[in-house]
């Protein structure tokens, strides 16, 4: 079949979901497919969940906090620095408006990452600087960053499809 960016559903000529989520709508706890991977997703028992998963937050901060490992290990070994570990420490809050200095958004709340980046490895200052730049820099970082546009639809055999399909 070919790589996923030009795959498409045999006979519709879309392209497949890169993830998919299901769940029950008695409860929280989502079963997730995202290619050959399974994974869950849950909310805490605070809130009304079962804690069997990590949260929606807990997989955003997993996607950028991988993605900054991933990005500034490549970088270092491109250039052959003396990196050897790197560590990604994630916390997200919502915090007023007014008390962000460098935000340029100063009514109401906004969504905070707090990210913390160690590095392990015989690196001059000068590496450690520019490595924690190149951080910055990871896909994920600057797709968060940017103005993100989620488009929603009706799934095709989705239950409003089936019941207007079977109203006479």
């Amino acid at each position: 079949m070919g790589d996923s960016t030009t795959a498409t559903i045999e006979g519709t000529g879309t392209k497949p979901a890169d993830v998919v989520v299901r769940g029950d709508a008695s409860g929280f706890l989502q079963e997730i497919v995202s290619g050959a991977h399974q994974l869950r997703a849950d909310e805490p028992v605070a809130v009304g969940g079962g804690d069997a998963a990590p949260g929606p937050y807990d997989y955003v901060l997993v996607g950028l906090g991988a993605c900054t490992s991933m990005t500034v290990g490549l970088y270092a070994r491109t250039k052959k620095w003396p990196l050897e570990n790197i560590s990604v420490s994630l916390r997200h809050s919502r915090i007023h408006a007014k008390d962000c200095a460098e935000c340029e958004t100063k009514d109401g709340m906004l969504d905070r990452i707090d990210v913390e980046i160690g590095l392990s490895g015989a690196l001059t200052p000068e590496q450690r600087a520019k490595l924690m730049e190149i951080a910055a820099k990871c896909p994920v970082h600057r797709t968060l960053k940017s103005e993100i546009n989620i488009r929603l639809r009706t799934a095709p055999g989705g239950s409003l499809s089936e019941s207007a399909g079977t109203k006479v």
